[in-house]
């Protein structure tokens, strides 16, 4: 019969192999920390998306990659208008080719904004580029009005894409 503290040392032995084992498989992330990305995925590039109500203004999208001072239009707030930002987000930076049916979804996505909002969807991608800086640059992707779609030309697009 072994003592109470010969069992506890075991114990412990034991939890501390399991642990080891589970942390080494996961490349030093233990589960309840890798779901949060500011231990997960710390100083890694990001995107996120924005939207932008164009109305008032003319723009086009063959520009360029813009920053934060000079965003065209005003700020358009997706929650208020039933809009999910981490859907808008995630359809934004997981599409790579733009086919018909994406830019379908994106309209249905975007559809419960009113109707007399022309909205710009921009790419916002963000980087590390020193140790206590981050550079964040603006993309503009998709022009919605009530009855068109315009992709930016720079966008990757399976050949059957119709934009209206």
């Amino acid at each position: 019969m072994s003592s109470p503290l010969r069992r506890a040392g075991r114990l412990l032995l034991w939890t501390l192999v399991i642990y080891a084992l589970l942390v080494a498989t996961h490349r030093g992330e233990f589960w309840p920390f890798s779901i949060y990305p500011m231990f997960s995925q710390a100083g890694n590039p990001w995107s996120r998306a924005v939207v932008r109500d164009v109305s008032d203004e003319p723009f086009s999208l063959q520009g360029d990659t813009t920053s934060l001072d000079s965003l065209p239009g005003r700020p358009f707030a997706l929650r208020p208008n039933g809009i999910d930002n981490i859907d808008l987000a995630n359809f934004v930076s997981k599409t790579d080719t733009w086919t018909s049916k994406r830019v379908q979804g994106l309209r249905s996505l975007l559809s419960p904004h009113p109707s007399d909002h022309d909205l710009l969807v921009m790419r916002v991608n963000g980087r590390m580029v020193e140790e206590d800086s981050v550079a964040v640059e603006f993309v503009p992707y998709v022009y919605l009005s009530e009855d068109s779609t315009a992709l930016h030309p720079d966008l990757s697009t399976d050949s059957n894409v119709t934009t209206q």
